[in-house]
């Protein structure tokens, strides 16, 4: 079980001098679906919950019309848990640094199915070396998880309808993959 004391006090990266606080994520402690994202943005290192902003919003509209899940039903966190400045992507040391804290997570929620939003969080988790328009919608086993990736609700906002609809292609793999575990 991961000491959220510790993880709050983090010094283990650079990003524990820019950050306004860690955003640890938050959710049912035993949910069934763990949804992972890259690293804070503004509204997030500010809010200190994962996805409350425009892309969060998209996502839990998303997530509701396809699968039929709310976000008070799903554990919600990103692979990074301070906000890189700029929101630029995390650097191979930063996720390196929040990797334990992150791999705690998984043990304690113990999710049935992980899934990853972009491209950073897709490498991260299922260790992909392709971009996101190769991985999408392929399902992993992740210890005795299922998982799969899709674009970051933010892509979706940059990229319009097209990229929503392969959203919710994806999203409908995720809800066979929950309703067979």
């Amino acid at each position: 079980m991961i000491d959220l004391a510790q993880l709050r006090s983090c010094t283990k990266c650079g990003l524990s001098v820019t950050r306004q606080r860690v955003v640890v994520g938050s959710g049912p402690s035993h949910a069934a679906l763990m949804i992972v994202g890259e690293a804070p943005g503004a509204n997030e290192d500010e809010g200190g919950e994962p996805f409350i902003g425009r892309s969060g919003r998209l996502l839990f509209q998303l997530l509701d019309e396809e699968v039929g899940l709310t976000r008070e039903q799903c554990f919600v966190t990103n692979v990074v848990k301070c906000r890189p400045p700029g929101n630029r992507t995390p650097t191979r040391e930063e996720l390196g640094a929040c990797r334990p804290w992150f791999l705690g997570q998984i043990q304690d929620v113990a999710p049935r199915v992980v899934l990853a939003l972009g491209n950073t969080a897709a490498k991260s988790i299922f260790g992909f070396t392709e971009g996101m328009a190769a991985v999408h919608g392929r399902v992993c086993q992740l210890g005795d998880a299922r998982g799969l990736a899709t674009y970051h609700p933010a892509a979706a906002l940059r990229g319009g309808p097209s990229v929503v609809d392969v959203m919710r292609r994806d999203l409908l793999v995720l809800k066979r993959l929950l309703g067979e575990l």
